[in-house]
């Protein structure tokens, strides 16, 4: 009984860390077309040139 147990327990965690995997995958594409559109959606500068779209 014991082994069932600890291989169900083993499936579960498992599937959620799948599951974390795929979210995570999800949250970096996102993160990446952000910083993709912030290289190419810059505001312009009094000067006319192109601003940096980081503060740094």
């Amino acid at each position: 009984m014991g082994m069932v147990l600890l291989i169900l327990l083993l499936a579960l965690l498992l599937f959620g860390l799948g599951f974390v995997v795929k979210a995570l995958w999800w949250i970096a594409v996102v993160v990446l077309v952000i910083w993709v559109l912030g290289f190419l959606i810059r505001p312009a500068t009094a000067g006319g040139r192109r601003g940096r779209w980081y503060r740094w």
